[in-house]
């Protein structure tokens, strides 16, 4: 069986507190994009993972994917499986593309062996395993606060709209983008900005709170957010916790971007 995980970009990011646990409190949008990774598994004699395209750091017994095969197994009886992980979306880009495999593998698994699991255990299987996980069960643009488990749906209309999502070739982990943030709480209410004002007034008012320490570090980013202002986007931003950049354009745009691009139609 073979799925296809997809990445997501953030509509703004407020990190707004740290709790005492080490995890951060966020508000954010997220947006499913078409941006994918090949996730094949097939039952076999003894259990495998293996892996093309983009190098994934870490030992395999790591892997988000088999993570998920091993928490499922202590619940249900399942057979020895071979899987196998096309890396296509960036890593370290906060694109993510990992949380994404680690859900589609729950999902394939559920589905495969007719598990008969439910979205809402699915979803409390995913936020075992990582914060952004839940998010990629549903797969639909959701509006996400505390550590990223909690989800309210949200009135956004970006259809006709072109994205495009570039990778800068630089890799940030989680740990040194959150090093950098000074939590705090927003002057406006990300939710309500969101489904109300235009797409063209959203620059000074939807932001990335990961942007204040990591553009002075790596201007890659700002240059590729310069270069989707000047192709005409008309909202630019940093996603996640970086690198990857992307630009909302009313028109196809046709900028010329050397990096690890995509760029389409939202429906």
């Amino acid at each position: 069986m073979v799925v296809f995980p997809n990445a997501k970009i953030n509509l703004g990011l407020n990190i707004t507190s740290k709790r005492p646990d080490g995890y951060h409190e966020i508000q954010s949008c997220f947006l499913p994009i078409k941006w994918y990774d090949a996730l094949e598994a097939i039952e076999a004699k003894t259990f495998s993972f293996t892996s093309s395209g983009i190098p994934i750091p870490g030992k395999a017994e790591t892997n988000l994917c088999v993570k998920a095969y091993q928490l499922l197994k202590t619940d249900f009886s399942l057979p020895e499986i071979a899987i196998h992980l096309h890396k296509n979306i960036p890593i370290g880009a906060g694109l993510g593309g990992g949380s994404a495999d680690c859900a589609f593998m729950l999902s394939l698994l559920n589905e495969k062996f007719e598990l008969n699991i439910s979205i809402a255990q699915l979803e409390s299987y995913a936020a075992a395993l990582g914060s952004d996980i839940p998010f990629f069960i549903n797969n639909q643009t959701t509006y996400i606060e505390g550590t990223g488990h909690i989800f309210s749906p949200i009135k956004l209309n970006l259809s006709r709209l072109y994205l495009m999502v570039a990778y800068p070739a630089i890799h940030i982990s989680t740990q040194e983008a959150y090093a950098g943030v000074k939590p705090k709480m927003p002057q406006t209410d990300l939710h309500k900005v969101l489904e109300t004002l235009p797409v063209e007034q959203w620059q000074n008012k939807v932001r990335n709170d990961f942007e204040e320490s990591l553009l002075p570090k790596y201007p890659a980013i700002d240059e590729l957010k310069q270069q989707f202002l000047i192709g005409g986007a008309v909202y630019v931003s940093m996603t996640g916790s970086g690198s990857a950049a992307f630009g909302l354009f009313k028109e196809k745009p046709s900028i010329k971007i050397g990096s690890p691009h995509v760029l389409f139609q939202i429906d």
